[in-house]
């Protein structure tokens, strides 16, 4: 063994103001506390953005943040952006894959921090450990192709990995994101906005380094083991071959495929739309994250029709499900093309998608007309009339400006009853499954710390459906059961904080998380191995709960409490119809399950406020008392 860690324990700070950047220790307490990547991040966050700040003032701040297994042959690695988000007004914060990250890691830095406004659009060019300023005024107006491609070009050097906004962002559309290798999305929350509200166009990286490990043999080792179980899992030859769009014919045989707005749980042309139908005829060979045992995306190529020639990466199983069967859209090749528009204007797929299926049932309903819509047909399946709203969307005009902040302020604007066929949580769009299917998922949308998303807790345990598995794992039989309510609160808890481990440590859910391969046990011994930190499995869960408290006291700092954790009406008051199966007949029981889980974080089940004593166990005494200071009582 040596003294070697895998944290570089350094993080680059700029001043966009000054044009001028400073290398800072990052106390080693922190990275131990909250390893890295999303935790490092909201710990910043926390401590150097007030309570009220305007998420498009110049006192909000952008971090990136990557893990301790960056840059090791750990497989498939991840980074994290966050600030206050600018269409939430709560937590912002999203992740992504590819390589950026990594080469981050590999350029010396843990962490980058933005700070302040520049004056005109600059990108930034961080290599080896040096940052360089360059004017952005001929990038300004790309799609983030054209912005990666020129930057490669003008450094002369076609691996430089690049994060950058697209044309959506500079044009003030709340849920832009931040776009690396093409398609690689930090797509939620509009971290994107806040980047082009600071006038960086793009972050070029580029890095020579190499990331050494505390204890070689011990890491290999278990990098080895990890590989194994992923090999072996059940899901690795679904996943090899469709990746994640497996489960639009996954979700639609249970009953549970978010359709028509989230009115029902079955698409009846998802088998045009599937996963399956994309590897038959269009997929062309696998694509990875750095290291990546499990390719899990693929490129794709549309060879006739009016979109002849479309070629492009992905799609994922929400981008796929949200302009498919969301809008009842039966047109893939049509769905691509919306996925495309989206990655290279730079949005969110997940709300765009939402925002075009409310205006449809607004439509339906007599709420909007052809007169409002500029002319637009807004049925459902209404393709062509999709791809022209979605192009008025990303330019922030006509029709389309009404949609610039996300469903809930369109609702707001629009009135007249419409705001009960928004689909969001706290200001975010519910993803493409169906909550009252999976009921776990459903708790997790509520509570999740940016809004309505399911990549806070991915609690796929209940899909097990084995109530043997849930007494043995939590005590309560229903745990493992999708379609009850009870146990919910603690399976959700659970899974919260393997995945705030999984996003410290920057490193992908579907093979940590869904597949089970790194339990804090494991996670404990692999960052001892990488770090020279030692540590149990239990205080290892302890930095996933910590994660989870110090996002909820941000969240808590800026008005959330226990009314917010909650799903619109469609969820909780209307059952699921007869056509969705095993899933017909449900709704959300919402309130009993938000009363486990609060119980089980120890936090008061009246107001969802965390306790102070709770606070204090997890070394978060301090955080505490500045939100004491606010004036807000946290209870005892």
């Amino acid at each position: 063994m040596s003294n070697k860690s895998s944290w570089s324990h350094k993080a680059l700070r700029v001043d966009l103001n000054k044009r001028h950047a400073t290398v800072e220790e990052i106390p080693r307490k922190w990275q131990e506390q909250y390893l890295g990547g999303r935790g490092l991040n909201v710990k910043r966050l926390f401590d150097e953005v007030p309570a009220g700040t305007d998420p498009l003032g110049p006192e909000n701040k952008m971090f990136f943040g990557v893990g301790p297994l960056n840059g090791t042959h750990f497989p498939g690695q991840r980074f994290n952006v966050t600030a206050k988000s600018p269409q939430t007004g709560i937590l912002g914060d999203s992740n992504a894959g590819g390589f950026f990250g990594t080469e981050l890691r590999f350029a010396g830095f843990d962490q980058l921090i933005l700070e302040g406004e520049s004056e005109r659009p600059v990108w930034l060019y961080i290599r080896d450990g040096h940052l360089e300023f360059f004017d952005a005024d001929d990038l300004t107006g790309l799609d983030t192709w054209e912005t990666n491609h020129a930057i490669q070009k003008r450094v002369g050097d076609d691996r430089v990995q690049i994060a950058c906004i697209g044309p959506a962002a500079e044009k003030g559309v709340a849920y832009s994101g931040i776009f690396t290798n093409l398609v690689r999305a930090c797509a939620r929350t509009g971290m994107g906005r806040v980047m082009a509200q600071k006038k960086v166009k793009a972050i070029a990286v580029r890095g020579q380094g190499r990331v050494d490990v505390h204890d070689p043999d011990a890491f290999s080792r278990i990098i080895e083991a990890v590989d194994e179980d992923i090999l072996n899992h059940p899901d690795f030859p679904s996943r090899i071959v469709l990746g994640t769009t497996r489960l639009v014919t996954a979700l639609n045989s249970l009953g549970m495929l978010g359709t028509k707005n989230h009115r029902t749980g079955v698409f009846a042309a998802a088998d045009q739309v599937s996963g399956e139908r994309l590897a038959r005829e269009f997929n062309t060979k696998q694509k990875g994250c750095f290291g990546c045992t499990v390719p899990c995306s693929r490129y794709f190529i549309v060879r006739e029709g009016p979109y002849a020639g479309l070629r492009s990466e992905g799609p994922e199983f929400e981008s796929l499900g949200s302009f498919t069967s969301r809008i009842m859209n039966d047109d893939l090749p049509l769905a691509l093309k919306c996925i495309d528009m989206c990655n290279r204007a730079g949005v969110d797929t997940i709300t765009a998608s939402a925002c075009i299926s409310f205006a449809m049932e607004c439509f339906e309903h007599g709420i909007l007309t052809e007169k409002e819509t500029d002319g637009l047909d807004l049925r459902w399946g209404n393709g062509p009339a999709a791809l022209r709203m979605l192009e008025l969307m990303v330019n922030n005009e006509g029709f389309g400006s009404l949609f610039a902040d996300g469903v809930r302020e369109a609702a707001r604007r629009i009135g007249r009853g419409s705001e009960e066929f928004a689909m969001e949580g706290k200001g975010l769009e519910v993803f493409m499954g169906e909550p009252r299917g999976i009921k776990a998922y459903g708790l997790g949308l509520a509570v999740a710390s940016r809004g309505a998303d399911h990549l806070r807790s991915e609690p796929f345990f209940e899909l097990l459906d084995d109530p043997k598995l849930g007494q043995e794992r939590f005590g309560v039989p229903e745990a493992a059961l999708r379609m009850e309510p009870k146990g919910k609160g603690r399976v959700v808890k659970y899974f919260e904080d393997w995945c705030a481990i999984s996003d410290a440590l920057n490193v992908c859910k579907n093979t940590i998380v869904c597949m089970e391969v790194l339990p804090f046990d494991r996670a404990a011994e692999l960052v001892a191995a990488a770090t020279g930190v030692e540590m149990s499995g239990r205080q290892m869960h302890a930095v996933g709960e910590r994660i989870n408290s110090i996002e909820r006291l941000f969240n808590v700092r800026e008005g959330v409490r226990r009314e917010h954790d909650t799903l619109p009406k469609r969820f909780t008051q209307v059952p699921l119809p007869p056509e969705c199966g095993a899933s017909a007949g449900s709704v959300m029981e919402i309130e009993p399950m938000l009363d486990e889980y609060y119980a089980q974080r120890d936090w008061d089940v009246k107001t969802g406020l965390p306790r102070r004593r709770s606070l204090v166990a997890l070394d978060l005494e301090e955080e505490a008392e500045r939100v004491l200071a606010l004036g807000i009582e946290l209870p005892e």
